[in-house]
């Protein structure tokens, strides 16, 4: 096939088509913004998920924040149980959830004996 012959069939199919541009790509639809879930959906996802993960349960969540991902929860969970209980050992960990409630994350902030009560800083 000639260049010229070449050059023709593409102007004689632009033709047919009905426009003398070249063609695009399809518009894409725009994505609405996802929900998260709620706050206490995230809180027993958080809790749920670190409990599978360290095989010890929650004792509590004491935060919980939305984020641009989802959401940051900290979860309290005894590490070393003592007698008295009030000299346990308990560790906060952060955790991040996506949007979803899916674990993205997480880390051990904190170590601390029960009976420990924060100070104003």
């Amino acid at each position: 096939m000639a260049a010229g012959s070449e050059h023709g069939a593409t102007a004689g199919r632009r033709a047919r088509e009905g426009s003398h541009e070249p063609r695009t790509a399809p518009r894409r639809r725009v994505a609405k913004p996802a929900r998260r879930v709620s706050a206490p959906r995230a809180i027993r996802y958080a809790a749920e998920q670190l409990a599978e993960l360290l095989g010890r349960p929650p004792e509590s969540v004491s935060a919980l924040k939305p984020t641009e991902e989802g959401w940051q929860a900290d979860v309290e969970v005894v590490e070393l149980e003592r007698i008295p209980d009030t000299t346990s050992v308990m560790a906060s960990y952060r955790v991040t959830l996506d949007e979803d409630g899916e674990l993205l994350g997480y880390e051990r902030i904190r170590r601390y004996s029960r009976g420990q009560v924060d100070r104003p800083t």
